[in-house]
């Protein structure tokens, strides 16, 4: 069928009256906006928010989002479905006042038919209640409304069913591979029909690779799955490295009239995982080095724009990651897309929670009625994504150590391998609490599962390789403190497949669990407002590295030299404590004014043998780096301002080298966006670093001054934003407080083309501009 993005233009109102549903309801007066939209985002933060430190303290209420269509007349005795890629939650829909259906559950994508209450040729109203009023249901940031793509799908009365061809790869070499197709093709008529359906599949470069035919008799108001293997030869294979992607275009015939056409992108590559090896991917053990990564988007809170997404992706490639895992839903389309595109290997993960719940009102109300149909849209949606490895059917749950958690892990791990047996099934499993048993009492579970997720549970992979050696295991969560043990075992055990720590990206919500915090300060899981940052990703809100992500650089070898981080001296001396999820809050910052002659404590992160450290070209001295010190390497220094700066050495000889210079006094703003050229349509976002520096261009580290945004042409100004876990400002404005020097805005184009120049002035510097230049279908 073909698809129709109708995202733009939908009205919006907060709390509409329950008329709102019908045709004829005047909604004048309401807000006209574009999708994704996340209302929450744009609600004031109150420390008395029923969200709690859960949800960030942000709002959430119920929504109503209307859309009026003109449709054209040709399309009387159409095929016609909507598709909603993501709602949260609890989603009910209406179409020229029929109620169609309703969806619970927040993450899944969905559709219904709509040929029957369609009038082509008339003024037609969609309207679309979104009631995320419960608040306790989710245990991180949600974001509420239409959050992602909503599509029009439109075909004939026989038509290729709504996920398209499927493509699998079950034999693959070098030198040729099998793709097996299967394409659902759907009859609405009274009458059988006999059809032919063609398949062509492009490699790479656009050539035809290979094709084939095959014919198949559709009854009356049925579906039936056309199907080929078809030989490819010299496969280009897909892998991190080399993320090639095939399509495959599909053609359905009713005699020699086309009735339909799609097309899919697929990737050909084999992979395994075994106790001996871990994870194989194209004949090569590799290692996984992963991490976890909510839905939400920072800024933007949980609105799913292609760009924001693809980001994400580039920000973990850059980071050295080739693994993430999709906690605890699936994620959009786009950021599977970028994955396969970029080379991102995936753990797609369905649930948090099955039957028993872990709040009042999350989804154990909806499990029983709804795991099936949630699961088969993950897994039909998904299932051509060369990026997939594992398909995750829950995390942490709370029956895991119950014979009845076994027997759901059972079913669902059934329906898993009926839709999709070409891929392996995991979960996260976490220690067991609450006097529930103990965690040998988890083996049932795992025992259902081809792939075991363990979470947190280093300290049991060598006692429990020895007591079931054939179970494959890889570390679905990870504390961050501890990555080098978590690695270590990784490197050593070939039956673990590799480490995702929680998280790589920085989240909203589950506030300040990954904080520092002084001794006799509040403890516990969550500290309280004003916290809304969830502060444990190895990259920050707003895509800024943090010092565990230098260290994991150094880690797993992809390093390009030492990293230096300075400990924030505290004045009463007390001892600084770090979270289960968290890291000291290093700062790559020699600026500490009215500190001088005060002793610092240094930390180089480092993988040679040793590093040196020079103070205004004085060396301070050798100290051993590497595994032996946990790649750590420590030093007292009083301050002085200047430049500190480490040579690391490797068998004696100098390998690399970088410092830190003391920053000067304020005197400018600095503006870098992340690319100069952007698409024109909302889809298309720029992301601008803001920066305070000094005479020299250097960042000015002790900078939180408030920075002022003008924007003209065609565009808006989407977010701004700092990394300050304890952050009140809002996230939507023309102003914005740096924290530490740096900030960010996120410029979205408004559709035309034409040249978008952003402003940027504070008090008592020198302000300046940006320029993009907004074309259309162009990018950099």
């Amino acid at each position: 069928m073909h698809g129709v993005l109708i995202d733009s233009d939908w009205g919006f109102l907060l709390d509409a009256p329950e008329a709102a549903s019908s045709p004829h309801f005047d909604d004048s007066g309401w807000r006209r906006l574009d999708l994704p939209h996340d209302w929450s985002i744009e609600l004031d933060r109150r420390s008395d928010a029923p969200s709690g430190g859960r949800g960030g303290f942000f709002l959430d209420g119920v929504g109503w989002y209307r859309k009026h269509l003109d449709l054209p007349t040709d399309w009387r005795g159409r095929h016609v479905e909507i598709e909603f890629e993501g709602v949260y939650r609890d989603a009910e829909v209406w179409c020229n006042g029929h109620y169609l259906l309703r969806h619970p559950y927040g993450y899944t994508t969905f559709h219904v038919d709509l040929s029957r209450s369609l009038r082509p040729g008339q003024k037609n109203v969609l309207a679309v209640r979104v009631d995320n009023s419960t608040h306790q249901h989710t245990r991180w940031y949600s974001g509420s409304g239409i959050y992602r793509h909503v599509r029009l799908l439109v075909g004939g009365p026989v038509h290729i069913g709504h996920w398209g061809t499927w493509a699998a790869t079950p034999e693959v070499s070098a030198n040729a591979a099998v793709v097996r197709l299967s394409t659902p093709i759907r009859n609405e008529t009274d009458a059988d029909v006999r059809a032919t359906v063609g398949w062509q599949v492009l490699g790479p470069d656009g050539e035809e690779t290979a094709a084939g035919t095959a014919s198949v008799t559709v009854p009356a108001e049925g579906c039936v799955q056309a199907a080929a293997s078809l030989a490819v030869a010299a496969p280009r294979l897909w892998s991190p490295e080399t993320p090639s992607l095939y399509r495959i275009r599909t053609e359905l015939r009713l005699g020699d009239a086309v009735a339909d056409r799609s097309e899919d992108t697929f990737g050909i590559r084999s992979f395994r995982f075994t106790p001996a090896e871990g994870f194989v991917l194209n004949g090569r053990r590799l290692s996984l080095r992963g991490g976890c990564v909510h839905h939400d988007c920072g800024p933007l809170g949980a609105a799913s724009f292609d760009r924001a997404e693809e980001r994400k992706v580039e920000l973990l490639k850059a980071a050295g990651y080739n693994a993430v895992r999709c906690a605890h839903n699936p994620p959009s389309r786009a950021f599977l897309a970028a994955c396969d595109r970029l080379g991102m290997l995936v753990v797609d993960e369905a649930f948090d929670v099955w039957r028993a719940p872990k709040l009042p009102y999350d989804y154990h109300r909806h499990f029983d009625d709804w795991w099936r149909r949630d699961l088969d849209s993950m897994l039909l949606r998904d299932r051509n994504r060369p990026s997939i490895i594992l398909w995750s059917i829950g995390n942490e749950l709370v029956e895991r150590a119950l014979p009845e958690g076994a027997e759901i892990a059972r079913k669902l791990a059934a329906r898993v391998r009926e839709i999709d047996p070409t891929r392996p099934v995991t979960a996260g499993i976490c220690n067991v609490w609450d006097g529930q048993g103990e965690w040998r009492d988890t083996d049932a579970l795992l025992d259902a599962l081809d792939v075991c997720g363990y979470n947190y549970r280093l300290d049991v992979y060598e006692s429990d390789h020895e007591r079931r050696p054939s179970r494959v295991v890889v570390a679905t969560e990870s504390f961050p403190p501890l990555a080098f043990e978590y690695w270590q075992a990784v490197e050593k055990f070939d039956f673990l497949a590799g480490d995702f720590v929680w998280t790589a990206l920085d989240y909203l919500g589950e506030a300040g669990i990954g904080r520092t915090y002084l001794e006799g300060e509040q403890e516990g899981h969550l500290p309280g407002y004003p916290w809304n940052q969830a502060n444990c990703g190895d990259i920050d809100l707003c895509g800024f590295k943090r010092p565990q992500s230098h260290y994991r650089d150094v880690l797993w070898g992809v390093a390009k030299g030492p990293w230096i981080g300075v400990h924030p001296p505290h004045s009463d001396g007390r001892k600084v404590l770090v979270s289960p999820w968290g890291w000291h809050d290093l700062q790559p910052s020699w600026t500490w004014p009215g500190l001088e002659g005060r002793e610092l404590q240094v930390d180089i992160y480092a993988g040679g043998d040793e590093v040196e450290l020079f103070l205004n070209s004085r060396s301070l001295g050798r100290r051993p780096s590497g595994v032996a010190v946990r790649f750590i390497a420590s030093f007292a220094v009083a301050y002085e301002p200047g430049e500190l700066r480490v040579v690391e050495y490797a068998a004696g000889r100098p390998v690399a080298e970088s410092a830190l210079t003391t920053a000067g006094t304020a005197e400018r703003i600095g503006l870098q966006a992340d690319r100069e050229c952007l698409r024109a349509g909302p889809n298309d976002l720029a992301y601008i670093t803001v920066e305070v520096l000094d005479a020299a261009r250097r960042r000015v580290p002790t900078e939180d001054r408030m920075v002022y945004f003008t924007l003209r042409g065609p565009g808006r100004i989407a977010a701004v934003a700092n990394a300050d876990p304890r952050n009140t400002e809002p996230y939507r404005g023309n102003c914005h407080r740096v924290w530490r020097g740096r900030g960010l805005v996120i410029v979205q184009p408004t559709g035309a083309p034409g040249v978008i120049v952003l402003q940027a002035q504070a008090d008592g510097v020198v302000g300046t501009e940006v320029r993009l230049r907004v074309e259309v279908g162009t990018r950099d």
